[in-house]
């Protein structure tokens, strides 16, 4: 049997998007030199172990592309190149943005050597990284590994944003950090404080004194910082790329002034939830079988009528370890909707499936079942059934409404009264007088 070109684009578009969502898929790695591959060795093969293929390239090569005849040739992408002025290939700031609107995930590593390329794709992200040579500096929360100058900061897990989806079940130990601060636009919602620095960091050049105020203090600094965007592409900035180094990953942590002492850093749990998340292996919400219809039968009617008590069931998947399974939320919720929701009710589980049951406004138009899921760490769900409603026919009206029994009575009661006088002044004769002259 022969294919045609479109066939055959179509079914490549299938598998890439099969192997991206389960589990693995290719991811082009931009590096600022080969040494890196070594430094970073223990990231870089959990990623192989959980099944990514990954493609190695200087970020300056001159080979370097992201698309190629209309399709996208990675799934992800993973920079860890700061101090690159220049990408080489056919890839530059705008192929990148382009490729998040596309579908594609971005973790970027930077550094106190960060380059402008950097720092106008975190702009374009809607996050904002320090000038270069600058660093994240706390006089309160440093190692004791340090060299004087307190930028090789611990970073407590407690300033993790509480969303499991994003940084994994297992809290933590205490982090290592070292590079350059950021902070985030207040006007982008889509933007998540991964990791802040404590109250005590602030981000500046550390050989100088500070004669201006900082581009970043206290728990506006950020060291992690994550993007989910609308088309549920996410992309994830860290401040430090030896923070995916082996020599963190290994490191014992302590705080220099009188901390807890701790055999191994959080880095590398933390290190494997975040590329976890952001590469789609967690967190990822699906929807399943719509069905709906009133109660006591099985299939949707051509229209709902006003006051229909109607059952509602949608399947939400969720992926896990690479395998769709029921979701197990007990927030999300239904909107029946007109222009505004008539009806608002959260959904429970039954037999695998979310239910709802309720009745129909009073009110005929055209509505929506809509389920719109967004939480943090969970790709936006969002699914839509549209139906109408129809008012009463003239046959399905009420004979005697319960509410007019007043006036019922009243009416009977007149009647009544109008027989009975009526009776009474026909049949009532007067006594004929007697005429006298």
């Amino acid at each position: 049997m022969a294919f045609t070109m479109q066939q055959v684009a179509g079914f490549l578009a299938l598998l890439s998007i099969f192997s991206a969502v389960h589990g693995g898929g290719k991811v082009l790695v931009l590096v600022d030199n080969w040494a890196i591959r070594e430094t970073h060795s223990m990231y870089f093969k959990s990623l192989r172990d959980r099944g990514f293929d990954l493609t190695f390239k200087t970020a300056d090569d001159s080979s370097l592309a992201l698309i190629k005849y209309g399709e996208f040739l990675y799934e992800h992408l993973i920079i860890f190149s700061p101090s690159v002025e220049e990408f080489g290939g056919s890839i530059d700031v705008q192929g990148i943005t382009n490729f998040i609107d596309g579908g594609g995930n971005v973790l970027v590593a930077a550094s106190s050597n960060i380059g402008e390329p950097i720092r106008e794709l975190a702009s374009e992200c809607g996050v904002e990284f320090d000038e270069e040579k600058t660093a994240v500096i706390d006089h309160l929360n440093y190692d004791v590994a340090d060299e004087g100058k307190h930028t090789l900061l611990v970073a407590d897990p407690r300033n993790l944003v509480k969303a499991p989806m994003i940084v994994g079940d297992k809290v933590p130990n205490p982090m290592l950090f070292e590079g350059v601060g950021m902070v985030a636009d207040p006007d982008n919602p889509l933007v998540i404080n991964v990791l802040h620095a404590s109250s005590t960091a602030y981000s500046f050049f550390p050989d100088d004194k500070i004669t201006e105020y900082p581009h970043a203090i206290g728990r506006n600094t950020l060291l992690v910082s994550g993007l989910q965007a609308r088309n549920n592409a996410r992309v994830l900035f860290c401040g430090s790329i030896d923070f995916f180094s082996d020599e963190f990953f290994t490191s014992s942590v302590q705080n220099a002034l009188g901390g807890q002492r701790f055999e191994k850093s959080g880095n590398q749990d933390l290190a494997n939830a975040l590329s976890q998340w952001v590469f789609k292996e967690r967190g990822v919400l699906r929807v399943g079988e719509v069905e709906h219809h009133e109660h006591g039968e099985t299939k949707p009617p051509q229209a709902y009528t006003v006051t229909d008590d109607v059952e509602f069931s949608v399947e939400i998947e969720e992926l896990r370890n690479g395998k769709w399974v029921s979701f197990e939320g007990t927030d999300v919720q239904l909107e029946f909707v007109r222009i505004d929701p008539f009806v608002r009710t959260t959904l429970k589980r039954k037999g695998g499936k979310f239910y709802a049951r309720f009745k129909v406004p009073d009110v005929y138009g055209v509505y929506q079942f809509r389920v719109d899921y967004n939480r943090i760490g969970y790709t936006h769900l969002f699914s839509t059934t549209q139906v109408s409603v129809r008012p009463l026919q003239h046959t399905q009206y009420e004979r005697f409404i319960p509410s007019a029994y007043p006036y019922y009575v009243s009416s009977f009661s007149m009647m009544a009264g109008v027989f009975i006088f009526s009776l009474v002044f026909l049949h009532f004769k007067e006594d004929a007088k007697d005429k006298t002259d």
